[in-house]
């Protein structure tokens, strides 16, 4: 059995051991605990890609958190888009952000300390845009309708919310599974390691880097939109509050950066 198959069953285990909690339990503390629990893996997870496997330390990932989240209130308040929609939508979005944040900081070269703190910056400038322009509700922020369905992404109770942020921490999972077994992985990981000598090798930088942010972006926007669906209000200093990226960086170094599992 290889190490990608160890990888994929150890996933499988621990989906199928999590969903049966809900089934055992209608306790709503219990199952917010767990849903939060789950939510900080997620951003946890979506750090990880970037900051644990490519060594990119970033200090904004409420970028990404505040694209998908703002993106799932707006298609469904302003566009009448179902949730179900959305939400890959609202992925792809903020992995688009994550594309052009990464193209701008390592076609410059930046690396370290300054891209910590580009990262930052970016997330600033959202958060200030945020509160001035109409259809992100300025300062007031947006409110979904209340529409209680499983159409709506909106369950009567926190169960289906487990289940669907176990789903995103699924994914997230299957992500880390796959940067640890593939080559794109192993060039992230030599990035990391050394970029000089990944590059000698025929390795590009700029463009593993990039990738990685579009992944992170991705994996983030999906917890920004969560957010929305679970407490149905966004505002910029939730979207894209500095609270939000020290969280995200916080569980991946406390849970170990580049592990596979990181439950914070």
């Amino acid at each position: 059995m290889n190490q990608w198959t160890k990888d994929l069953l150890s996933i499988a285990l621990f989906v199928g051991v999590v969903a049966l909690i809900p089934v055992l339990t209608d306790s709503g503390v219990t199952l917010n605990f767990v849903m939060m629990a789950l939510f900080a893996c997620l951003i946890a997870q979506a750090w990880n890609v970037l900051g644990g496997f490519g060594g990119q330390f970033s200090f904004g990932h409420a970028l990404f958190f505040g694209t998908g989240a703002y993106f799932q209130a707006i298609a469904q308040i302003t566009w009448g888009w179902n949730p179900w929609l959305a939400l890959p939508c609202a992925m792809l979005t903020a992995s688009l952000v994550g594309a052009w944040v990464g193209a701008l900081s390592f076609r410059y070269g930046l690396k370290g300390s300054y891209f910590a703190l580009i990262t930052l910056a970016f997330a600033e400038v959202f958060r200030i845009v945020s509160l001035s322009v109409p259809f992100t509700g300025a300062g007031v922020g947006l409110m979904l309708p209340l529409k209680e369905s499983w159409t709506q992404m909106q369950f009567g109770s926190r169960a289906g919310f487990v289940w669907l942020i176990l789903g995103m921490v699924a994914l997230a999972l299957c992500v880390t599974a796959y940067l640890r077994n593939s080559r794109f992985g192993a060039y992230l990981q030599a990035v990391r390691d050394n970029e000089d000598a990944a590059r000698a090798v025929g390795v590009n930088p700029f463009h593993v880097k990039t990738w990685a942010t579009v992944m992170s972006g991705a994996l983030m926007g999906s917890a920004g939109a969560f957010y929305v669906q679970v407490f149905q209000y966004i505002d910029p200093s939730i979207g894209f509050g500095a609270h939000t990226s020290v969280e995200a960086l916080v569980g991946a170094i406390v849970g170990g950066i580049g592990n596979k599992i990181i439950v914070s």
